[in-house]
């Protein structure tokens, strides 16, 4: 039976760091991000707050400055070596995060089969973040399941790997997780923990593990 494998990328393919953060690094915004990130952490924003707020500080963002942040970004080691491998063994990847899609979605050129984002509008802003789009830990629960439909696999083939709260719903519910360099919380969580830089060791944490 094939495996879905299901990657977080904000502190998990992404070392240390998010793609908030780093689209923010281009336009001299990081200190503000910085403490929008650590309000969300501290659950005194959701992320509709979150997701409005960082929207409100990108007023002359574009995708020049969206490519520049995804080419600087600090990626952990091999991660399109990992995909060719998973694509070679028959099974599936795909990326689910609450960062914006118009970044996640970069990482199909990757070799990924699948991105998923919170929406925002499209670039340059001229509208408002709808709250609807944006996504939290329970959706990346629905899009794993919608994701098991269209690949003809189910929860019981997936494998998840993450860092944070976002991805506590996803660990719930199935068989194998890989916590990747993740908080003490959601490593307690987790079937395997890897701290480190390269993918390729996380997964193999996994495959370990079927």
């Amino acid at each position: 039976m094939a495996r879905l494998h299901l990657f977080d990328l904000d502190g998990t393919l992404l070392y240390g760091s998010s793609a908030p953060l780093e689209i923010s690094r281009q336009l001299g915004l990081e200190a503000e991000t910085v403490a929008l990130e650590r309000a969300i952490s501290g659950g005194r924003i959701g992320p509709p707050e979150y997701a409005t707020q960082v929207h409100a500080l990108w007023t002359e963002l574009t995708q020049a400055h969206v490519s520049a942040a995804f080419e600087a970004a600090p990626w952990l080691a091999r991660i399109r070596e990992v995909w060719a491998q998973i694509r070679n063994a028959g099974d599936y990847c795909a990326v689910v995060s609450l960062s914006p899609s118009f970044f996640v979605e970069l990482l199909l050129d990757w070799g990924a089969h699948a991105a998923f984002g919170s929406r925002f509008p499209t670039l340059p802003f001229t509208e408002p973040v709808d709250p609807a789009g944006v996504l939290n830990s329970a959706a990346k629960v629905r899009i794993a399941d919608r994701l098991c439909q269209e690949f003809g696999v189910t929860r019981a083939d997936c494998v998840a790997y993450g860092d944070s709260a976002s991805d506590r719903d996803l660990f719930a519910v199935v068989p194998v997780s890989v916590a990747v360099n993740a908080d003490a919380h959601l490593a307690g969580l987790a079937t395997r923990s890897y701290t480190g830089r390269d993918l390729w060791d996380a997964y193999e944490l996994a495959c370990s593990a079927r």
